[in-house]
């Protein structure tokens, strides 16, 4: 079942929930709609972060494209990296906090894994951008976590929110750390035959 169907022009399926996502493709005018699938994120023992995405990515693409082997269906999936520690979605406030903790005063990576699917064509890419976080005050990280926002992202901030005011540098796509790279994505999804900026009418 397609989320939210509306009578207009369909050219790519969206294998994500995430609200960050459709309002970049929003952003570059493609016109889409969401399909739900269920794709368990665990990594694997071993599996490297771009490994881990790359994968994750294709599986929620292609189990899209199973259902809807009509149009073309975008995966994406999106980790913060420090050490070669993936940072997820924080499970609660203590381990939300205690990755605050982690990424204050540090440099972590975003990785990004995108994938189309049409049929039994396949379009792939990885991307990483290189983020520098300023030091964080223990009370600081307590109100952030209070707002509400970092409760739901990858590394337990949001660069597009409230979490900006952490970023002291930033090496690569921002898009990608939102959640999803423009500039890679528009390139799969023109590989599909998907065009950008058509005006979304209702």
């Amino acid at each position: 079942m397609i989320e939210n169907p509306v009578n207009r022009q369909v050219d790519v399926l969206l294998a994500s929930q995430s609200p960050r996502r459709q309002t970049l493709l929003t952003q570059i005018g493609v016109r889409f709609d969401v399909i739900t699938v269920a794709v368990p994120e665990e990594h694997q023992s071993g599996e490297s972060p771009a490994t881990y995405v790359q994968r994750l990515s294709l599986e929620k693409a292609a189990a899209g494209s199973r259902r809807r082997p009509d149009l073309p269906v975008l995966g994406a999936d999106t980790v913060v990296v420090l050490n070669d520690e993936i940072l997820e979605k924080p499970r609660d406030r203590a381990h939300g906090l205690a990755m605050l903790a982690q990424l204050s005063g540090a440099e972590h990576r975003v990785l990004t894994g995108i994938a189309v699917c049409l049929g039994d064509r396949q379009w792939q890419r990885v991307v990483q951008t290189r983020v520098r976080f300023r030091p964080i005050e223990t009370a600081e990280a307590e109100r952030y976590w209070d707002t509400g926002e970092p409760a739901d992202k990858a590394g337990g901030y949001g660069i597009q929110g409230l979490g900006a005011v952490f970023v002291e540098h930033l090496e690569g796509s921002y898009s990608n750390v939102v959640g999803l790279p423009l500039t890679e994505t528009s390139q799969l999804l023109a590989l599909a035959g998907v065009p950008m900026w058509m005006e979304l009418t209702a």
